[in-house]
């Protein structure tokens, strides 16, 4: 066994790009199919791949229900059965609160796993698992969906989207999914490459399905919601340049009840939903509508049963920079803001902007969450949102008004946010226009989509984030030309990689980025006790009543802290990195916590090698249930071998590697990892062997291993530009073993 050569970490890299740069192509293998661009709903009615049917749930609260019978009501009065997990959030509120606590503080030491379930993906997983009357829904990679029997983990079903493998290479961030929803014996998934399915709770089958994207480079990795019989979903696909919208689907039929869009399209038409007209004049010179315009709601939804309101936060622009797409200024309207809609009609009734004219992919898609509050001495029913730009919100969820906004992390971007105009106060130093500026938070932003919690007894909001800068820099020929050149297909940031790359190299060896848990009081705006991890980009949040807050974290542990203070009273090494967060239901009177574990998302290639488990151990992602007294055992994984293995000497000249160097950091490093070091997720091209060196071309080009994932790039890179960047792996390959410990 090598030992692990990550201790050794090549100056070629550093933390910062590889915590901003994310991913767009992977290696799961999938089975591919074509798939159809009809808008109407097609009811299929077939049985899924192997497909079986499951008994009637069992219920504790009474006589047994009709299986996944979940509606607006029960999820409503969600409270009155907490052994269940109804919804995304648990409730419609959101708060990843449960009231269960026969797991709590004082026992919490005697928690084991109970079973284990294999999902046969090594990329990431992030739903959080829909638990009603026994029986456990959940979304995989791709949207493939599985029921399992709660209590024993028994597969009951699984249902295969069979995305074609090919469109990974359209994912920002991993072919991942976040989730179900269950209503009425139906359970409604969303498909990697944008196709909504109900299916059968029973078996599987699908009832019918809808597409709701135009075609690529859109993506849908979002959890549907389900509000008033209609089920709301968004898109995916800002880097790439499409337009974001979120649309409502009958939840019966699959028929189209309402879309809105986010940003403004083509000047010369007409809008297509009367909130544009506004918009439209915050949108100042340029061509946006041909480079996408961005905004996509890709996950954070909730719903206010009070006033019948449903809140999505928005994505960033497309491109990053509002220099290329807007370069007469403007807000750019509905970018990286919450937006308030009525979920019956679809119309606007208001919205706050986050992030007026974002520069630096501040996305407000992060999940938000409604609680009741008293600020000032007033009750307020309040929306609570901790987006990517470092500022943790308090709105008034029937206005919009901002009741607060301090930061949460470490925040250069802007001194503070004007609380007369609701508008940050940018620091005019870091405009990134003219050179290179690092600015903090990156584009992984102080906190990303991993869901947080808020406990009523404790009055706290529990955040995972992070600390990371981001060499900012404008794209090269926008600043000589003034014109820009997007490629089809694929990232167009409108910022410069060559600048990204000699930035990182400038840096030299540096400390791996770090992680947090902090506990916020959403009254005071103060930091009540944190955590830091040696690791960023963590799992999502679970507290509960037991005063306990559970989180998984990138390096493979599962760690429960006291929901007031913050002290540690439990952990597990499960050696598999974990970004879900945890849910907690109960079966026969037994209390469970559940989360999946697999590594992935953005850690696809902002993750650490240094630090994470998929890098030491392997991604083969599980479903891991645990209760007091649980005596199952997970195999212990060996240290993977992460020798690099002999290279031929390099015969490329300086420029050849130069050119290489600066084209896999556009269009390799969002999946194999920057400076050609993989997190662990995806192959580590410095240690492919000879016969994969002989058929690179075959491979980049020619599209050898598009159903693995791999598609071809041959419309972005000619065989020139592939022999340049098998050189600049090659010079790593060789960098990196002669850095490399001795093999024992």
């Amino acid at each position: 066994m090598a030992q692990s050569s990550v201790s050794m970490w090549p100056r070629a890299v550093s933390v910062a790009v590889c915590a901003a740069l994310v991913v767009g192509v992977g290696f799961a293998a999938i089975k591919s199919r074509d798939g159809g661009d009809a808008p109407q709903a097609i009811a299929v009615g077939e049985p899924s791949p192997n497909g079986q049917s499951t008994e009637q749930g069992n219920t504790e609260q009474g006589a047994p229900r009709s299986l996944a019978d979940i509606d607006g009501a029960r999820i409503e009065n969600a409270d009155a059965e907490p052994g269940n997990w109804l919804e995304h959030g648990r409730t419609y509120d959101e708060q990843r609160f449960s009231p269960l606590d026969q797991i709590n503080d004082k026992n919490v030491g005697q928690l084991g796993l109970d079973w284990s379930l294999d999902t046969d993906t090594t990329r990431g997983l992030e739903a959080s698992p829909i638990v009603v009357d026994g029986v456990m829904y959940m979304s995989l990679t791709w949207g493939v969906t599985i029921a399992v029997d709660a209590k024993s983990g028994k597969e009951l079903w699984r249902f295969d989207p069979e995305v074609p493998g090919e469109w990974g290479r359209y994912g920002c961030c991993d072919v991942v999914n976040r989730g179900v929803a269950v209503w009425k014996g139906r359970v409604y998934v969303a498909s990697f490459d944008g196709n909504l399915f109900a299916l059968d709770a029973k078996d599987g089958s699908v009832v019918w399905k809808v597409k709701t994207i135009p075609g690529s480079p859109y993506t849908s990795t979002g959890a549907p919601r389900i509000v008033n019989d209609k089920v709301i979903i968004g898109n995916g696909g800002a880097e790439y340049g499409v337009r974001g919208y979120i649309t409502a689907y009958d939840t019966e039929s699959g028929k189209q009840v309402w879309r809105f869009y986010t940003v403004p399209g083509d000047p010369a038409l007409p809008v297509e939903n009367p909130e544009l007209t506004k918009a439209m004049p915050t949108w100042k010179g340029g061509e946006w509508w041909k480079l996408g315009g961005g905004g996509t709601a890709w996950d954070s939804m909730v719903y206010d049963v009070k006033s019948n309101t449903i809140f999505i936060g928005t994505g960033n622009g497309s491109p990053w920079t509002r220099a290329i797409r807007s370069p007469g200024g403007g807000d750019n309207l509905y970018l990286s803001s919450v937006i308030a809609l009525d979920p019956d009609t679809g119309k606007m009734k208001w919205y706050y902007q986050e992030t007026p004219g974002d520069n630096w992919d501040y996305t407000s898609t992060q999940p938000l969450m409604l609680a009741d509050l008293e600020l000032d001495g007033k009750p307020r029913r309040a929306l609570m949102h901790a987006p990517k730009n470092g500022f943790f919100y308090v709105l008034d969820a029937e206005t919009g008004e901002l009741l607060s906004a301090k930061n949460y992390a470490i925040v250069t971007w802007a001194s503070h946010i004007d609380m007369k105009t609701g508008r940050p106060v940018e620091n005019p130093k870091l405009a990134y226009d003219k050179e290179a500026q690092w600015v903090a938070p990156s584009a992984n932003g102080a906190h990303n989509w991993h869901p947080m919690a808020f406990n009523p007894k404790t009055r706290l909001v529990y955040i995972p984030g992070q600390d990371i800068p981001f060499p900012y820099s404008l794209d090269k020929e926008w600043k000589a030309k003034h014109h820009y050149t997007p490629e089809a297909n694929w990232w167009n940031l409108g910022i410069s990689y060559e600048d990204l790359v000699d930035a990182a190299k400038a840096l030299g060896d540096v400390p791996p980025a770090q992680g947090f848990l902090k506990a916020w009081d959403p009254v005071t705006s103060e930091i009540k006790w944190q955590v830091a991890y040696p690791a960023a980009l963590n799992g999502g949040v679970l507290t509960t009543a037991g005063n306990l807050v559970f989180q998984g974290t990138a390096d493979g542990h599962l760690y429960a802290y006291k929901a007031d203070t913050g002290e540690k009273v439990w952990e597990k090494n499960v050696q598999i990195g974990i970004v879900a967060p945890p849910v907690t239901y109960t079966v026969d009177g037994v209390q469970y916590v559940a989360v999946l574990a697999g590594w992935g998302g953005v850690n696809i290639t902002s993750g650490d090698a240094r630090t994470s488990a998929a890098a030491k151990y392997g991604n083969d992602g599980k479903l891991l249930v645990f209760k007091i007294g649980g005596t199952a055992e997970l195999q212990k994984l060996a240290l993977r071998d992460q020798s690099i293995p002999e290279w031929p000497a390099l015969t490329a000249d300086e420029a050849t590697v130069r050119k290489g160097e600066v084209s896999y950091a556009r269009h390799c490093g969002f999946c194999h990892g920057s400076g050609a070091v993989s997190p662990g997720i995806t192959p580590d091209l410095r240690r492919i062997n000879e016969n994969t060196r002989a058929h690179f071309q075959d491979i980049v080009r020619g599209g050898m291993l598009k159903d693995r994932g791999m598609a071809s790039f041959a419309d972005l890179l000619s065989e020139e530009d592939a022999e340049a960047i098998k050189s600049y792996i090659q010079k790593r390959a060789i960098e990196d073993r002669a850095r490399q410990a001795p093999v024992r």
